[in-house]
């Protein structure tokens, strides 16, 4: 289980910055989501979703060894 304090500290990206940061399109983000090979976004409030910094630091620091359940999921 994470600590709370853990995620006050770590930032929120939107899609474009993630697009940025992976260099994958909207369309690729969304599929790898599907296949539980890229972290979820978590929603923030009605329409708004984001993901936290370090789940998307951790995917590019080994994206072929990512798994979602595996590292850092939280749910959405």
């Amino acid at each position: 289980m994470e600590n709370i304090n853990d995620r006050r500290r770590d930032n929120l990206l939107r899609i474009a910055e993630v697009k940025a940061r992976t260099t994958l399109s909207s369309a690729t983000i969304y599929r790898r989501i599907s296949a539980g090979t890229f972290p979820r976004p978590h929603r923030i409030s009605a329409g708004l979703t984001a993901w936290y910094e370090s789940e998307i630091d951790s995917w590019v620091a080994d994206p072929m060894g990512y798994r979602a359940g595996v590292q850092n999921e939280v749910g959405v």
